[in-house]
């Protein structure tokens, strides 16, 4: 039986504080403790390349999805045990869906929104069963928990559609969501 894996979504520079490097090593180190493999988009920069050389580092398997013209301004991660250049930034967002079990957004920036968010978009429309999250450091994501229940109070989401996303600043509570989901 294979492990399972983890697709996150993370900024593809480093952010202007240590915290959210430190998140990035603390959630590798995680996933090497609860023997779950990594997917993500490619890159050897910021948070991304932080991700995936701790990954590496922890002897888990990283699966690296890279949209050919970004290899010019990202990099890649020449050391991941399963490379893939694609063609475009769809198959990549496609091919990290059908790889992972569980999808994570950590801090980041629009490129991290629109992948998350559209792994939501299709959990909630019954295409896939990944269950999401989003890492809430220091309320970074706070804003957006606030939209999603702004959603539901307008009529626009379901109570039930809200609780299929979780937000927190606990790896363990994370890890715990998505162990014990069970899609409604």
């Amino acid at each position: 039986m294979r492990n399972k894996r983890l697709a996150v979504y993370c900024g593809s520079r480093s952010g202007n504080e240590q915290k959210f490097e430190n998140a990035i090593i603390q959630l590798s180190n995680e996933m090497s403790k609860r023997q779950i493999d990594l997917v993500y988009g490619g890159g050897n920069v910021g948070l991304m390349g932080a991700i995936a050389k701790n990954v590496l580092k922890n002897n888990n398997q990283v699966f690296a999805i890279m949209p050919e013209f970004l290899q010019k301004i990202e990099g890649f991660e020449e050391k991941a045990q399963h490379t893939e250049i694609v063609e475009n930034m769809s198959i990549r967002k496609q091919r990290m869906i059908d790889l992972s079990d569980y999808s994570l957004a950590m801090p980041g920036g629009p490129g991290t929104l629109e992948e998350i968010t559209e792994v939501y978009s299709w959990h909630i429309l019954d295409q896939i069963d990944n269950p999401c999250a989003f890492y809430n450091l220091d309320g970074y994501y706070q804003p957006m928990a606030d939209m999603y229940d702004n959603m539901v109070s307008r009529g626009f989401l379901t109570m039930e559609n809200r609780q299929k996303l979780f937000f927190s600043d606990s790896f363990e509570d994370i890890f715990d969501f998505f162990t014990t989901y069970n899609k409604v």
